[in-house]
């Protein structure tokens, strides 16, 4: 985290100075997003951390969530998290997931038994680990990066959306209507250029759009509940899938605290045209038929602290923004849904909050960047192009995954296809497999051996480095702010040593003087803050054998308004027994490589270090200055 860079300020650093160009609440705005859940809160923190657009969001609840709802965080999440800042309190509050055990009737189908413990998350997948939290503090965390930001973003409470109009105003073309649930026959009118509907599953802007959830519901009703409780079973602090001879199955999440535990409880099939609140549910209910499945084993229940009841259900919208299929060529998209908004499925794999907040993380950027007039307004096709993909594979997945939650195990074989299935999506659960398809912001995978394992279109696998100006030892996925920035990750080739004759010092010349790049650092952004384009460099030497001051000028660059040094644009390998980040990355040591990572840490492309009209290319089609 750099400060100071435009003069000392005491206190927490984390609370940027309101800037006098900070846009002020308005009935006029950039971006309007309905929904404080996780993609609401998501989008909003992100573009609070961009100057140049306004943003306001409302909510029909009174206030902020407190209990209950979501709890499993992926891996990925919780790097996107490291990027927004707060990561560190997730760690320190969560419960971590680091095994998983599965039981199963013994063979002569009597008492359960413990069939397996594996490790949760297979080695070296995410530098992050999977952790369990209430996801009431995942948005007190976002609500505090909005308030500290420059733009000091807060909710608006208590407006319900009523209805949206499409004007003929070229600047704030939608006219959006809520209802003040806290007045009496007010309402409050704003215009905004973009809308971002997060209004979970029952979404009013999706059904202002016309468009639906389609899909069909597996007609299994599911309980789940929050306890404190007093067990003799043993591996009650490990995530555990319990599979029943005849009473149902049980999914223990253990909870933050250490004391907490979720259970997510199998009940009975619904009938006909039943809902889950016509089964009368009660809190009672859930105990009794917990108790039933874990027997032998005692489960004493001293606090219900929060429950409910649901039907598992997998549905999705054919699109997630306002434009049809047959108009992209000829329209552009205004009105953007995500979230619940746009698919809904069970909880079992512990994906709703997580793609969710994915949803946003990916159109966060584009909304920044058109609105800054630095990208295409094309470029917003994309999110409902990637997330809408994203969402019918998680659709696909989570249909197998409640099946294989809900069959009773008839024979051993049968009883382990949930365990090898388990194991086998591992790394689609944990958040890192999305892939987006080739598009003009993904390229093609023609130089793609230089970098084997940083795939396009899946996100950039982080690897520890050394900082070359102080040492320090740190994961490469701390320079992936969540700042609207594209990144260039320039891995030198294994003589080059930042001279000005090497690729890295080529490259650097060419942005500094031929390219038309908003690289940060360039002459013209004196200050450093401006670009939109960030450069970093990784080099194969020892951080004690190069010369910091024969590097290039760009990779120390001025900023703030001293024109201080950003030393922190230059890296060094960290080897360990499994190698360094060119071994554990696939990064060809002789030619080294040029990664293009997108703000949302999506790998665009990956190049030759010399490649330079080919890096010039692939932004012309992207950036309007080009």
């Amino acid at each position: 985290m750099q400060y100071h860079f435009n003069g000392f300020i005491s206190g927490d650093p984390s609370i940027k100075p309101v800037s006098d160009e900070a846009p002020k609440e308005s009935d006029n705005v950039d971006v309007l997003i309905v929904g404080c859940g996780p993609a609401g809160l998501t989008l909003a923190s992100q573009l609070a951390q961009i100057d140049g657009v306004s943003t306001r969001i409302f909510d029909q609840k009174a206030g902020p969530l407190e209990v209950g709802q979501a709890d499993g965080v992926a891996c990925r999440s919780m790097e996107m998290f490291e990027a927004f800042g707060f990561v560190e309190k997730v760690l320190k509050e969560s419960y971590w997931v680091n095994e998983t055990s599965f039981w199963r009737p013994q063979a002569d189908g009597t008492d359960l038994a413990r069939a397996d413990r594996i490790q949760d998350v297979e080695d070296d997948l995410s530098h992050m680990p999977h952790v369990i939290l209430n996801q009431a503090r995942i948005h007190d965390f976002f609500l505090e990066v909005m308030r500290n930001s420059s733009a000091r973003l807060e909710p608006n409470y208590n407006r319900q959306f009523s209805n949206i109009q499409f004007t003929n105003d070229t600047d704030y073309p939608l006219k959006v209507t809520f209802e003040c649930l806290d007045a009496d026959d007010k309402q409050e009118i704003v215009n905004a250029r973009y809308m971002v509907g997060c209004d979970g599953a029952r979404s009013d802007v999706r059904k202002s759009l016309g468009l639906r959830l389609e899909g069909e519901a597996a007609r299994q009703l599911w309980g789940v509940m929050d306890v404190l409780a007093v067990t003799d079973f043993p591996d009650i602090r490990l995530k555990c899938v319990i599979q029943s001879a005849a009473q149902g199955s049980i999914l223990v999440i253990p909870r933050e605290g250490g004391h907490m535990v979720r259970l997510y409880i199998e009940l009975d099939e619904l009938h006909g045209n039943e809902r889950a609140s016509d089964r009368n549910v009660t809190p009672e209910l859930l105990i009794e038929k917990a108790k039933s499945i874990i027997a032998p084993y005692s489960f004493d229940v001293k606090e219900v602290a929060w429950w409910s009841a649901y039907e598992i259900g997998q549905r999705v919208c054919n699109r997630f923004d306002d434009v049809a299929d047959t108009d992209r060529d000829t329209q552009l998209p205004r009105v953007f849904i995500a979230g619940d908004a746009c698919h809904t499925h069970s909880p079992k794999a512990g994906q709703g909050m997580n793609v969710s907040m994915a949803d946003a993380f990916n159109l966060g950027w584009k909304l920044a960047s058109v609105i800054r007039n630095e990208a295409r307004p094309e470029l917003l096709h994309t999110y409902s192009q990637e997330r809408q993909t994203k969402a019918v594979e998680l659709i696909e997945f989570d249909r197998d995954m409640a099946r294989l939650f809900s069959e009773k195990p008839k024979t051993a074989d049968a009883a382990k296809q949930f365990q090898r299935y388990f194991q086998k999506h591992g790394r689609y659960t944990a958040g890192v497999e999305t892939t987006y398809s080739p598009s003009h912001i993904v390229g093609n995978s023609q130089h793609q051996s230089l970098a084997a394992g940083q795939k396009i279109g899946k996100r950039f696998h982080s690897a520890p480095v050394i900082r070359l100006a102080d040492a320090k030892p740190i994961e490469l996925a701390e320079t992936l702010v969540a700042d609207g920035r594209w990144r260039l990750f320039a891995f030198a080739d294994q003589c080059d040593t930042g001279n000005a004759l090497g690729k890295i010092g080529k490259l650097c010349g060419y942005l500094e003087s031929d390219a038309k790049l908003s690289i940060s650092g360039l002459a013209g952004d004196a200050q450093g803050e401006g670009g939109t384009i960030e450069l970093n460099a990784i080099f194969q030497q020892s951080h004690r054998t190069l010369n910091l001051s024969q590097m290039p000028a760009l990779l120390l660059p001025p900023k703030g308004k001293y024109g201080l040094t950003d030393y922190e644009k230059m890296f060094c390998v960290e080897a360990n027994k499994h190698g360094d980040i060119f071994d554990l990355r696939g990064i060809d040591r002789k030619e080294g490589a040029l990664i293009i990572v997108r703000p949302d840490q999506f790998i665009a492309q990956v190049l030759p270090l010399d490649a330079h009209a080919e890096l010039l290319n692939f932004f012309r089609n992207i950036f309007m200055k080009v």
